[in-house]
């Protein structure tokens, strides 16, 4: 049975999706249509969801920098290399999507890598706003690059301004 659990963040609330022995996303709601309409599965709780809830917690409060949960994100064979690349960038570092490419063995599907990044179900928890230009410019990120700023910044990975433009 799938379950779903809002929970507030300094980013605004977060979706988290599980069920009894994984997690398989956490998004952020942006809106009232993804606030008010229910996703696939119950509104409920379980030891999953409680867990996920208490790390995201310790880590926005900046008491956890490793996640241990298990994770269960639906994507392609190529998109969960990518996002199980992303699991090996440490906390506090940033890395180009070039980087991540060569790491799994395809040093010329930038383009792809960052498809598969871009398409990351479980936000924060697999590092997606870890990777950056190859340039150092922050580039896109699901959640805006206001929130990756955030987080980037909850890391100590960044310390500049805004890009604007």
């Amino acid at each position: 049975m799938i379950r779903y659990a809002t929970l507030p963040s300094p980013l605004g609330p977060l979706r988290l999706t599980a069920d009894d022995e994984a997690l398989h996303a956490v998004e952020f709601i942006d809106d009232v249509q993804q606030q008010t309409t229910p996703p696939q599965g119950r509104l409920d709780s379980n030891a999953v969801l409680e867990r996920a809830a208490e790390q995201l917690g310790e880590y926005f409060d900046g008491r956890r920098r490793d996640f241990d949960l298990p994770l269960r994100p639906q994507g392609t064979p190529f998109q969960r290399r990518v996002w199980d690349a992303l699991l090996g960038i440490p906390f506090g570092v940033t890395v180009s999507y070039g980087e991540i490419a060569a790491r799994i063995g395809a040093p010329n599907a930038m383009r792809a890598v960052g498809a598969a990044n871009g398409r990351n179900p479980i936000a924060v928890i697999i590092p997606c706003h870890r990777v950056i230009g190859s340039n150092g410019t922050l580039t896109g990120y699901g959640g805006g690059l206001p929130r990756k700023v955030k987080l980037l910044r909850l890391e100590g990975a960044w310390t500049q301004a805004l890009p604007l433009g």
